[in-house]
């Protein structure tokens, strides 16, 4: 018995002692990934002689005045408020595309179906190149240059194939007992969607949401080139004002990327539950 109660301790205590040193290598490790935007913050709150002589010291004080300076001099309300409108309707439309095409995709039985969703997965593989000369000229045929659809629907296509996959998949492992419950009850497609579908959507939802709304938060290349107002620039673009042809302003330049990268890790800490839960439902029937 004795014996027995030694060996149960000395499996515990190695055990808790393996977990500490993973723990602490992997939190040494996420440090070498993460040391660049440690590096970006301490950066917005020094001046620009220092981050070029002493670019590894600390700052000697914490001064918000780079911020408010960078968002005013920068505009940044402006672009702020350009990249929440181009986002919010690129997350809404993805999700509602994605939502109603991967019960159509998964649960439906329609002609062309497998052909429709294999146009979808190729649109997994096709880089933006590929399609950006026909996309133009369609863009300039139907006058919506310069205006905030130029972003919206490109960034749409761009992200209805992930979310398309990642919902199907789910979709695919739910039992076919409970639609057949659900018609029995005299639910229709669409009632069945929205009363059954949706609400078990919910986690990977989430994850869609996540993706697309940083995908589109963060595009710079269809936002250089379909916007030129800049009452209409979006953060990536407008981030340009600080650098010119000889010179730029690092400090203001840091400042600003730290102000909008802030609330994306924040939302990202905060989902990332949701984000692992959605991406690994439906991975096992």
């Amino acid at each position: 018995m004795a014996s027995a109660s030694s060996y149960e301790a000395h499996k515990s205590g190695s055990h808790i002692g393996f977990r500490l040193v993973y723990y602490v290598f992997m939190s040494l490790f996420s440090l070498i990934y993460f040391y660049p935007m440690i590096w970006m913050l301490f950066s917005s709150f020094r001046v620009n002689r220092d981050i070029f002589n002493k670019p590894f010291s600390l700052p000697t004080h914490i001064d918000f005045h780079n911020w408010s300076e960078a968002w005013k001099i920068g505009g940044m309300n402006i672009y702020v408020k350009n990249s929440l409108i181009v986002t919010s309707l690129t997350v809404t439309f993805i999700l509602l595309f994605a939502s109603l095409a991967s019960f159509a995709f998964s649960k439906l039985s329609f002609k062309g179906s497998k052909t429709m969703l294999l146009m979808f997965v190729f649109g997994l593989f096709m880089p933006l190149q590929s399609f950006f000369i026909a996309q133009n000229y369609l863009f300039e045929h139907m006058h919506i240059k310069n205006t905030y659809w130029a972003l919206i629907l490109p960034y749409v296509g761009m992200g209805l194939p992930l979310a398309i996959f990642l919902l199907k998949a789910y979709l695919d492992s739910l039992p076919k007992e409970m639609m057949e419950a659900a018609r029995i009850d005299g639910c229709g497609e669409l009632r069945m969607f929205w009363s059954v579908i949706l609400p078990l959507l919910i986690p990977s939802l989430a994850t869609v949401a996540i993706f697309s709304s940083l995908n589109s938060w963060n595009e710079l290349l269809l936002a250089l080139l379909y916007v030129q107002s800049d009452t209409l620039k979006t953060i990536p673009v407008g981030l340009l004002a600080f650098s010119s042809k000889h010179v730029t302003d690092y400090k203001l330049l840091f400042s600003a990327l730290t102000i909008i990268t802030i609330p994306m890790i924040m939302i990202y800490v905060f989902f990332h539950k949701h984000i692992v839960s959605g991406l690994t439902e439906g991975s096992l029937k």
